[in-house]
């Protein structure tokens, strides 16, 4: 056991040695130092711990980016180019504010994290670190808090109404050996409701942290598309707060990426409160994709949802990790987890670890995880209709990850996730 702690210890060591802790006023100062102390505490990831088991994290430890080729995508527009939308734009990490929309004029409260950062008191100091420390109870997640102490960019967002434009952040790889750190702030006050849009793949290597406080009956929708430059690797973590009534749902696409892992946090803290959390992922070879959820059920009457649908082939592998947690005064909890994997060839590989932890004793809580092949009568049905293989291979794709779409509220997003998984299906043909 110390050999192992030390090895995670001396991971740390060789991570921090070129970072420097970026400076600010005394509200995030005290954050990033309480961040430094808590990674101290833990060292990075081994391939030991539990939640690390079926991932490899030595990528995201070592000291140095590994390097990832940019891509030239030729006429192939990013996702929700079309969207009327308050854009910011982020470029290996960095803010680029001629491209994005003025935000002065958005209608909602937006700031740059590095200009709030200077400050020596903003409201953003009840939420940046403080929902992530939550979420490091009962499992840690080192790469977070690395992310809470030294990531110097970021949005921090306060909604007070119906914000009518979705606030699209999106996130362009410029540089093949970026590594970039990006936090996220956002507040939804009583009754506001928001969308927001993510896309682009960000930087060779990419962490990224989101901290949203979602009020009494507030409405909180988050779409993101994650794809595009295959060389790169992400780790991103989400760390939600529900309270009373309040809605909370987010669904991600991936395609591509040589290692990928979305971790999610949610705690629904107040009565009658919904939270769904979905995603969609298609892997092609040297392709790593890892989904690890915890959902915390902490009041009466509430309902979560997770829906995870991978399509894997040629070698790439696909992990889930969910747990739902229904603490005693969680009465009436509807708690609700399905991983499925849909394996094109014999050399995929789909690793489920699904978990319900329940004190309550009124409750509806359930669980599955599925791994197949295409079924065969079906594609048989579709053939003797005269549709060609490819086709028909590609609608069944299509119709496994339906479920998972359906998540998104609004048809329009729904259509267009969509759409590029069929232009990603009609892309992989050729390989």
């Amino acid at each position: 056991m110390a050999a192992l702690t030390q090895k995670k210890q001396d991971a740390l060591s060789a991570r921090l040695g070129g970072m420097t802790m970026p400076e600010g006023g005394a509200w995030i100062t005290e954050a990033r130092n309480d961040a430094v102390a808590r990674l101290e505490a833990m060292g990075l990831p081994g391939p030991r711990d539990e939640y690390w088991r079926f991932t490899k994290p030595d990528t995201l430890n070592a000291a140095q980016a590994p390097e990832a080729a940019v891509l030239d995508h030729g006429s192939e527009t990013p996702v929700f180019s079309a969207v009327d939308r308050i854009k910011i734009v982020f470029v290996d990490g960095v803010f680029q504010p001629d491209e994005s929309s003025d935000l002065s004029n958005s209608g909602v409260e937006i700031e740059r994290l590095a200009d709030v950062a200077r400050a020596d008191i903003h409201w953003a100091k009840d939420i940046y670190g403080k929902i992530e420390t939550l979420g490091q109870t009962p499992v840690e997640r080192p790469h977070a808090v690395l992310n809470t102490a030294y990531a110097t960019d970021g949005v921090v967002i306060r909604v007070a109404g119906k914000v009518e434009k979705p606030i699209s952040l999106y996130y362009r790889h410029e540089s093949a050996t970026s590594d970039a750190y990006l936090h996220h702030v956002v507040k939804l006050e009583e009754g506001a409701e928001m969308t927001l849009l993510e896309n682009g793949p960000a930087a060779a290597r990419f962490n990224k942290v989101m901290e949203v406080d979602v009020g009494d009956k507030a409405r909180f929708h988050h779409i993101r598309a994650q794809g595009r430059d295959h060389e790169r690797r992400a780790y991103t973590a989400m760390f939600v707060r529900q309270g009373a009534e309040s809605l909370f749902k987010s669904f991600t696409l991936t395609a591509n990426g040589r290692l990928t892992r979305n971790e999610a946090y949610i705690e629904l803290a107040g009565p009658d409160a919904s939270a769904h959390i979905a995603g969609a992922a298609l892997g092609h070879g040297d392709f790593h994709h890892d989904d690890t959820v915890f959902i915390k059920h902490d009041a009466e009457n509430c309902e979560s949802r997770q829906v995870f649908k991978k399509v894997l082939r040629k070698g790439a592998v696909g992990t889930f990790q969910g747990k739902i947690l229904v603490e005693r005064r969680a009465q009436k909890t509807d708690g609700y987890q399905k991983s499925q994997s849909l394996l094109l060839d014999d050399d995929a590989v789909f690793l489920a670890k699904p978990e319900l932890e329940i004190y309550a004793d009124d409750v509806a809580c359930s669980h599955g995880s599925t791994s197949g092949a295409i079924d065969e009568d079906m594609l048989f049905y579709l053939r003797a209709r005269g549709v060609d293989k490819d086709t028909a291979m590609d609608l069944l794709v299509l119709a496994f990850v339906a479920e998972a779409i359906m998540e998104i509220e609004d048809e329009g997003y729904a259509e267009e996730i969509s759409e590029r998984l069929e232009s990603w299906l009609l892309r992989r043909r050729q390989d």
